[in-house]
């Protein structure tokens, strides 16, 4: 089931929930980005090494589109998604491995292999390229 939130930006990095219907079509994409890269910025501003997650390439049913993106820190908290699960976990463990060695790397989640619980419904094969910055 799809949620009918999605965040909004508000002035002074505030930031809320919005109803879907707020957002105009593809809106949501452009504040999430926009709100990544403040992130990042103040990230890198303050020294804090960062790894970045983008969405590459997809096939199949896939929850994110590619140039989705989700910014992981040092300390294992992160900021925006990139479909949530067991693949955005995977994700995750190899941005931290990527802010150990510094290494970029693709990460290709598939969510077509039947596993225990519901988190892989989508289908889809999506690849992720995950960089350290700063």
């Amino acid at each position: 089931m799809t949620s009918p939130w999605r965040l909004g930006v508000y002035p002074h990095d505030t930031v809320m929930p919005v109803p879907l219907a707020a957002h105009p079509a593809g809106a949501h994409d452009h504040v999430m980005d926009a709100a990544i890269y403040r992130e990042l910025q103040r990230a890198l501003s303050a020294g804090e090494p960062v790894a970045l997650a983008t969405v590459t390439r997809t096939r199949g049913s896939t929850p994110r589109k590619p140039g989705a993106k989700m910014l992981i820190r040092a300390d294992g908290s992160f900021f925006g998604t990139i479909g949530g699960g067991c693949g955005e976990a995977e994700v995750w463990q190899e941005a931290m491995a990527a802010l150990e060695d510094g290494r970029p790397r693709t990460v290709v989640v598939d969510l077509t292999e039947p596993t225990d619980g519901e988190d892989k419904i989508c289908g889809g094969v999506m690849d992720v390229f995950v960089e350290r910055l700063g």
